[in-house]
């Protein structure tokens, strides 16, 4: 599990450009728990069990969301959650988080995650959808 925890966040780290394993964990954490709270059901568990038991249970247990979030405010969001964020590193984050999920996921689970958030998620996942 140990292995998994750190494969997972070794991603994030390279895609994120992170200087060290914490910034990688704080951005999987903060954008685990804003995704959780978009996704439902079986999706969401079936994301859960492809991930690290802790980026599990973060899924599982998320931030209150009244709405799903378009992709806009998601990163909005995101830079809230994260001290010192500025909206164009947000997207950074959100980015190196979520095509890492993506990649985690695989494309059918990727597919129904997409089908549960607005429109232009894709892109955030770094799987562009054609139009």
């Amino acid at each position: 599990m140990t292995l998994r925890h750190e494969a997972f966040l070794d991603h994030v780290k390279e895609r994120g450009d992170y200087d060290t394993p914490q910034e990688a964990e704080r951005a999987a954490r903060v954008v685990l728990a804003l995704l959780g709270a978009h996704l439902v059901g079986q999706v969401r568990a079936q994301l859960a069990a492809r991930l690290p038991e802790d980026f599990a249970l973060i899924l599982l247990n998320p931030l209150q969301s009244a709405e799903p979030l378009p992709p806009e405010r998601f990163v909005r969001a995101t830079a809230a959650w994260i001290e010192g964020a500025t909206e164009q590193t947000a997207t950074w984050d959100v980015s190196a988080v979520l095509s890492t999920v993506a990649d985690t996921a695989g494309d059918d689970l990727l597919g129904q995650i997409l089908l549960q958030l607005p429109v232009g998620y894709d892109l955030l996942f770094g799987h562009p959808q054609p139009t």
